[in-house]
C-alpha cells in the first residue's frame, strides 16, 4: 500500500513543479501570460481580469496555482508541424491523453473527408465554406450544438443565437455532465441556481463544509480560504468517502508560515460516508440538529416554508436506517451537528461528488435544507457555494447556452433580432448523444472541450459520435475526442485563439457570480481565429438572408450590448470595456433573506433516501492532481502516492477479503464495460472504490438523473476480477 499518511498538499514540491513548468514555457512567455489582464483559464474560482492576472477580486496577490500555470503552458506551446498530419489517424489513436496534450497548439484548419483515414490541413475559406454547406444541407432538428466552459460570454451568446436562428434548440453545454444538478436543486430550495455567496463571505465564515469535493487538487486557491478559516479559530468539516491527504494537511505556497511548519491543518473533522449515501448522512445531521434544538426557529418562522413536513419526515426516519445507509455512527453524526450548531456563519461548498448521481438534485436539496435549517442562507459570511470546475461554465449558462431559455429572455431575443426561434424543446447533452446513437443526428458543432472523452460508456460514446455524419470542432489543441469516435463521416477542426489571444476584449463569470473583463491581445500563432469571428463568418455564409448580420454582429461590443439588453442582471455588461468596471451579477449574492421562489421564502424539501442497488462495491470516478477535466498533464498522482492513470483504489480490508494484493493487475468490470487496472489500497470505507476519469468512463452507464439529466459518474456498481 502506498503510504499517503505523510503526504502534504502543496508545499515545496508543487512550487518546484510550477517553476519547472514556467521554465519549459520560457520565463518571458510565462510572465506575459500570467500577468496579463485576463481571467484565469482554469477553474471557476476565478482570478485575473482588470486587477491583473494573478490577483483575485479581493485584491489578493499573488493568486495563482499550478492549475493556472498548467493551462498557460498548454496555450503557449508552439504550433503542431503540418507534416505531422501525414500520419494516419491510427497513429494518433495510439497516443495517451497526456501525449495528445503535448503535441502543441493547433495552427491550421483540418479536414477529414468521408471514409478517409487521416486529416489534411486546409485553408480557412475552404473550411468555412464546407462547414456552411454541410450544415445547410442538414435538417436543423437533426443537429446539435455543444459548448464547453472555456469560451467567452460573447462567443457563447453568438453560438446559441446562431443555433436558434439556424433552427434548433438542441443547444447544450458541459454543465449537464457536472453541475446541472446544482442548478436544479438550488432552484427548488432557494429559488436561485448559483452561489449565494461572494468571495469576501469566505473571510468571515467560522465554519466551511467541503462536501463531495477535493479542492486540494481541483480548486487549490480555495484551500487558502480553508486554511485562513482554521487559523482564525473556525472549523472545516470535510465530507468525502476518500481520505484525501491534501484535505488533511496542505502547505500553502503563498503562506511562509504554512510552508515553514510543513503544512497547515485543513480539516477539523473528516467524515467518510459510503459512496452514494450522502442524503442519509445529511438527513442525519439535520435530524440531530432538531433533536439538540439547534435550529433557527425565528428564521424558520419568518422566511421558510415546509418545516413541519420536513420535521415529520426526519422524525419518521430511524437512526438505525441512517447509520446502516451511510456507515457513519450516530455519535459521529451528532458530533457534526453540534459543531454546526456552534457556528455563527457557515458556508456549504460542494463538488461533483454530490451531483454525479442518479439522485444528484436531491443531494443538493439536502445540502440546502441543512443550510436553511439554521438560517445560513441570506446573510453575510454564510451560504451555498457550488465549486464549479471550468472558468466560464457558469457564464455560458447565464447567457443562454442551454436547450430551454426563460420565456422573458426568449421573447426579448426574438424582438431584438426580428426573428422567430423554433418551438421544439431542445435536448440536453446525453439526449443529443442518444439521438445520435439512434441515427437521428446528422451534424454537430462542438465548441471546446472533449465531448467524446467526457461521455460515459466509451463504447456508446464511440457509436454515438461516430454515427454523426458531419462534425465541426472549434479548439485550441487536439485531444482524444478529435481522433476517437469519428466514424466514417466528415470532420472539420478549426483552430481558435486562447483567452489572452482574443482580438477583442471578452468577459467571463466566476463561481461567485463575478463578471471579469479579459483584454486578450497576445499574439502567439499566425493562423488561429477567435470563436466569435468563426461563428460570425459561419452564420453569414449559412444564413445570408437572415435579419441578423452575423459577420457584423460578431464584434464583441455589439454582442455585449445585446446581452445587457436581454439577460437580466447583466445590464452593466454594456459598457464594461469602456468603464473597465467588473461586477457581481444582480440579485444573486444573498446577504439578506430574499429568496427567488414565487413566495419569496426558502423551501425545505423532503429528500427520500435513494434505493441503493445491492452491490458489494460502488465506484466513483475522480480526477488526479495532474489533470484538469479531461486534460491530462501528468500520468502519476502525487497526492495519492504516485498512483498511475489505471489505478483502482480500494479499502485494504476489502482487498484482503478478495485475496487481492497491493499492485496486483486486476480487471474492473461493470454491467457496461471492463477496464484493466492496478489494485491500490487507499483510505476508503468498506465497499467503496475509486478510479480515474476519463479512463474509467468505460464502466459508467448512460442512465441519468431524471431531473438534471446528469450521468452517475460517482456511483457505479462494479466488481473486481483477477486479471
Amino acid at each position: 500500500m502506498a503510504d499517503t499518511s505523510q503526504i502534504v498538499g502543496g508545499g515545496p514540491k508543487k512550487v518546484l513543479y510550477t517553476l519547472a513548468t514556467i521554465g519549459r514555457m520560457g520565463v518571458g512567455k510565462a510572465a506575459k501570460a500570467l500577468t496579463s489582464k485576463n481571467a484565469c483559464k482554469a477553474c471557476a474560482y476565478g482570478m485575473g481580469g482588470q486587477r491583473g492576472g494573478m490577483t483575485n477580486e479581493l485584491d489578493e496577490f499573488p493568486s495563482v496555482c499550478n492549475k493556472s500555470v498548467q493551462a498557460q503552458s498548454s496555450d503557449t506551446q508552439r504550433g503542431i508541424p503540418e507534416a505531422l498530419f501525414e500520419h494516419e489517424l491510427e497513429d494518433f489513436q495510439a497516443l495517451t491523453g497526456r501525449e495528445m496534450e503535448q503535441l502543441g497548439r493547433l495552427n491550421t484548419p483540418l479536414f477529414k473527408a468521408r471514409g478517409s483515414d487521416r486529416y489534411k490541413p486546409v485553408d480557412w475559406d475552404f473550411a468555412l465554406s464546407h462547414a456552411s454547406q454541410r450544415l445547410g444541407a442538414t435538417d436543423p432538428q437533426r443537429s446539435f450544438f455543444y459548448s464547453s466552459g472555456r469560451s467567452s460570454n460573447e462567443a457563447g451568446f453568438l453560438f446559441q443565437l446562431l443555433a436558434r436562428a439556424y433552427g434548433t434548440n438542441n443547444v447544450n453545454n458541459c454543465s449537464y455532465y457536472c453541475h446541472q444538478a446544482t442548478s436544479e436543486g438550488l432552484a427548488t430550495t432557494i429559488g436561485k441556481a448559483t452561489s449565494s455567496v461572494e468571495l469576501e463571505d469566505l473571510t468571515g465564515a467560522d465554519l466551511i463544509f467541503v462536501i463531495g469535493a477535493n479542492p486540494s487538487s481541483n480548486h487549490p486557491r480555495f484551500i487558502h480560504m480553508l486554511k485562513n478559516c482554521r487559523e482564525r479559530g473556525g472549523q472545516v468539516i470535510v465530507i468525502n468517502p476518500a481520505k484525501e491527504p491534501g484535505l488533511v494537511k496542505f502547505a500553502v505556497p503563498k503562506s511562509p508560515s504554512s510552508m515553514l511548519k510543513g503544512g497547515s491543518e485543513i480539516a477539523s473533522d473528516y467524515c467518510q460516508p459510503r459512496i452514494g449515501s450522502d442524503i442519509a448522512l445529511l438527513k442525519g445531521i439535520a435530524k440531530a440538529v432538531l433533536e439538540l434544538g439547534l435550529e433557527d426557529r425565528a428564521f424558520i418562522a419568518r422566511h421558510v416554508t415546509g418545516f413541519e413536513a420536513f420535521r415529520a419526515d426526519l422524525d419518521a426516519l430511524g437512526w438505525e436506517v441512517i447509520v446502516a445507509a451511510c456507515g457513519v455512527s450516530r455519535e459521529a453524526i451528532t458530533h457534526l451537528a453540534r459543531q454546526y450548531g456552534r457556528a455563527k456563519n457557515a458556508v456549504f461548498a460542494w463538488g461533483m461528488g454530490m451531483t454525479h448521481h442518479l439522485h444528484g438534485v436531491a443531494n443538493v436539496e439536502a445540502i440546502a435544507n441543512l443550510a436553511v435549517l439554521r438560517g445560513m442562507v441570506g446573510k453575510r459570511f454564510a451560504g451555498l457555494l457550488p465549486l464549479r470546475g471550468h472558468s466560464n461554465v457558469q457564464g455560458i449558462g447565464t447567457i443562454g447556452v442551454k436547450p430551454v431559455l426563460a420565456k422573458d429572455v426568449l421573447t426579448k431575443m426574438e424582438a431584438a433580432f426580428g426573428v422567430t426561434f423554433p418551438e421544439a424543446k431542445g435536448m440536453d447533452t446525453m439526449a443529443c448523444l442518444k439521438a445520435a446513437d439512434a441515427g437521428e443526428i446528422d451534424s454537430a458543432v462542438i465548441m471546446g472541450g472533449n465531448l467524446w472523452g467526457a461521455t460515459p460508456d466509451t463504447g456508446f460514446a464511440n457509436r454515438a459520435m461516430g454515427a454523426i455524419g458531419f462534425k465541426l470542432f472549434l479548439t485550441t489543441t487536439l485531444n482524444m475526442g478529435h481522433v476517437h469516435g469519428l466514424g466514417d463521416g466528415e470532420v472539420l477542426i478549426l483552430p481558435v485563439t486562447a483567452r489572452d489571444e482574443e482580438w477583442e476584449p471578452t468577459t467571463q463569470e466566476s463561481m461567485f457570480n463575478y463578471v471579469r473583463l479579459s483584454d486578450g491581445g497576445i499574439v502567439r500563432l499566425d493562423n488561429v481565429r477567435p470563436e466569435s469571428w468563426i461563428l460570425g463568418e459561419l452564420g453569414q455564409r449559412l444564413m445570408p438572408n437572415s435579419p441578423i448580420a452575423f459577420k457584423a454582429f460578431s464584434a464583441h461590443a455589439k454582442v455585449r450590448d445585446a446581452i445587457a439588453a436581454i439577460v437580466p442582471g447583466l445590464e452593466e455588461l454594456a459598457d464594461i470595456d469602456v468603464a473597465k468596471k467588473e461586477f457581481h451579477i444582480k440579485h444573486r449574492v444573498m446577504h439578506t433573506p430574499e429568496f427567488g421562489t414565487v413566495d419569496g421564502k426558502a423551501h425545505l424539501v423532503i429528500t427520500p433516501l435513494p434505493e441503493m442497488a445491492p452491490t458489494t462495491l460502488t465506484l466513483a470516478t475522480v480526477r488526479s492532481e495532474g489533470q484538469f477535466n479531461t486534460i491530462i498533464y501528468e500520468d502519476s498522482d502525487s497526492y495519492r502516492g504516485g498512483a498511475g492513470r489505471h489505478a483502482v483504489f480500494l479499502n485494504a480490508q476489502d482487498m484482503a477479503g478478495m485475496g487481492i494484493s497491493e499492485g496486483q493487475a486486476v480487471t474492473l468490470a461493470s454491467d457496461v464495460g471492463r477496464m484493466a487496472a492496478v489494485a491500490t489500497a487507499f483510505d476508503l470505507p468498506r465497499g467503496s472504490a475509486m478510479a480515474y476519469y476519463p479512463e474509467a468512463n468505460v464502466l459508467v452507464g448512460t442512465a441519468v438523473d431524471p431531473r438534471s439529466k446528469t450521468p452517475a459518474f460517482k456511483s457505479v456498481a462494479v466488481r473486481v476480477e483477477a486479471a
